[in-house]
């Protein structure tokens, strides 16, 4: 609807030779907007006002002159003037009636565009290291990404998603020795913990399921010969660096890599689970350690020093990321010669891209701010468009319950699991409300109302709605009457009712929303919307007899409840989160 009534305004201001040279033309179809206020129609447009500078002339007349030229159009009852020079639109019913139609016609499919040829979008989300079990802060990642891959797939792009296993490196050696202890401390050969270790019960489980027949025994005097002192006397990071130097000696690299491999791969297989039982899929999961084995970091490396964007200094070797905008040059080879997290990133971002993909999204922690500046300049340093790479930020999660705020740190052990939450308020309330704030929002997550029965609890507010209208339909088959969808559409002129006015204005908002929050990367527009059209909906039930006596009324009605149940759904299945007949 929106945009058939912009092709309107395009036509109007293409047949006036003075508007029709004027830059501001191309963009008629950004200034049309849905009204806030009923009164003044169902949308305006400013683009009077946007020309009127470049023209020299009274907004007002333009406006004027541009309704004048308006071709006909039975989408719209009347055309007005107001204030400083806005037009503004009043649809017919005939036009929500179409789209009523459409929704009745297309079902799930309502609102959703065709597959656009470009650009082929990868989508990386969640991307936690595999040090431990997803916390609740990675089930704001996985819901944020996983709705924003379904929203882009609804505006009609083509997108893969991502799971980028960051199995190489510091953390996972740091994974390694902290189940290596812990499978000594079970042999009765005990050390003190390192303060930067991984604690919780799950590294003791990881522990007790490896076979150590094969990984030599070590007596904890060995372990503690020659060791610094560990937090808060000493460094912890120089202690726990000096923990995995003993570890690779006294166990050999193939000994300690058996442990710290298990150890991955059993976190890794739980993540996994995890997200699919969260409904949340990947297309692949990319491992880090593949970019050394199959040599892609040293492949990048050396394109860069063919183009001159590396230089040494000090032992290591530097990029010239300042030349592309970075805030300072960054170490790509360290001195003892080991490639820095960064040069992984420069070879697994270029690579996406020679995978064939045109744009990248990266969903990550607000902690990552610095990194988008620096991967951007590697990709324009391996000839690709630093722009062709976005990247959305979350910001962190706060539990609540009864008020009281929660702990959680990875490290300590001591954090809630995204399967514990799942477990306690249900996969449709997750989903539901860690998308309900922007993403660059911090997000209070109250596990009581997640809970709740109640029209205070969002989620069950909607598929309550959806759940009412799976009622009245049997209803109707327990009064042994029947829905004619078919001659439903010959009675929608007996949908004169503000409720139903105000329902319909409601269900034709939806293509809108879905690209509005699509190109936005904005899930929570998905969700004002549905909350509004349940409340819509709750208004026009309590209100009015859908099952009425005269058989016109009661299809037209009926057509336009079971429209906003398929509406409800979709949006739903958006979100992840199930639209149920009974509640």
């Amino acid at each position: 609807m929106k945009t058939s009534i912009a092709q309107l305004v395009e036509q109007a201001v293409s047949s006036l030779p003075d508007l029709a040279e004027a830059p501001e033309i191309s963009s008629i179809s950004t200034t049309l907007e849905r009204t806030r206020d009923a009164r003044h129609g169902e949308f305006a447009t400013n683009i009077a006002m946007r020309l009127a500078k470049s023209l020299g002339r009274n907004p007002r007349e333009i406006a004027a002159d541009i309704i004048a030229n308006l071709p006909d159009s039975e989408l719209v009852d009347k055309v007005e003037i107001a204030g400083p020079g806005f037009i503004n639109f009043y649809v017919s019913a005939t036009a929500l009636h179409r789209e009523l139609s459409d929704i009745l016609k297309n079902g799930n499919c309502y609102a959703r565009q065709e597959v656009r040829p470009s650009p082929k979008i990868l989508l990386e989300f969640v991307s936690a290291h595999p040090t431990g079990p997803l916390h609740v802060g990675h089930g704001r990642h996985a819901s944020y990404g996983a709705t924003l891959g379904n929203l882009l797939e609804a505006a009609g792009y083509q997108v893969d998603r991502e799971y980028y296993v960051n199995d190489a490196g510091r953390q996972m050696d740091i994974l390694g020795v902290s189940v290596w202890l812990r499978m000594l401390e079970q042999a009765d050969e005990e050390i003190p913990f390192p303060a930067g270790g991984y604690k919780g019960d799950y590294i003791r489980e990881l522990a007790a399921a490896i076979d150590g027949n094969d990984i030599p025994d070590v007596k904890a005097a060995d372990v503690s010969s020659g060791l610094p002192a560990d937090a808060p006397d000493g460094d912890k990071d120089t202690f726990i660096d000096a923990l995995i130097e003993k570890a690779e000696q006294l166990l050999g690299v193939d000994g300690f890599t058996k442990i710290r491999q298990h150890a991955l791969e059993s976190i890794r297989a739980e993540m996994e689970d995890d997200l699919a039982e969260f409904g949340v899929t990947f297309d692949r999961w990319f491992s880090e350690q593949s970019l050394t084995t199959d040599g892609l970091i040293d492949d990048a490396l050396a394109v860069l020093q063919e183009r001159r964007m590396l230089y040494e200094k000090d032992g290591a070797t530097w990029f010239r990321a300042t030349d592309f905008g970075d805030e300072k040059d960054r170490v790509v080879v360290r001195e003892n010669g080991k490639k820095t997290y960064f040069a992984s990133d420069i070879a697994y971002h270029c690579g996406k891209r020679v995978r064939g993909y045109d744009f990248l999204i990266d969903v990550l922690g607000s902690d990552h701010h610095g990194y988008i500046a620096r991967v951007q300049a590697g990709l324009e340093a391996m000839g690709y468009p630093g722009d062709s790479l976005e990247v959305d930020l979350i910001q962190f999660v706060t539990l609540y319950r009864g008020g009281e705020k929660m702990q959680m740190s990875t490290r300590s052990g001591e954090f809630v699991t995204l399967r514990e939450l799942r477990n306690e308020v249900g996969n449709d309330a997750a989903r539901f409300f860690y998308v309900m704030r922007s993403n660059d929002q911090h997000l209070d997550f109250d596990l009581e109302l997640a809970k709740s029965r109640s029209n205070d609890n969002p989620v069950y507010y909607i598929q309550y709605a959806h759940a009412r209208v799976a009622s009245v339909f049997r209803q109707l088959e327990e009064k042994s009457l029947q829905y004619d969808e078919a001659a439903a559409a010959n009675s929608f002129a007996l949908l004169t009712e503000s409720h139903e006015k105000a329902l319909l204005t409601s269900l034709s908002r939806f293509g809108e929303i879905i690209e509005l929050a699509a190109n936005n990367r904005a899930p929570q527009h998905l969700v004002h919307f549905l909350r509004d059209l349940a409340n819509e909906f709750h208004t026009y039930y309590n209100a009015h007899t859908f099952i009425a006596d005269d058989e016109g009324l009661r299809n037209a009605r009926l057509a336009l409840i079971h429209a906003t149940r398929t509406v409800i759904a979709s949006g739903l299945a958006i979100l992840g989160v199930s639209a149920p007949d009974k509640m």
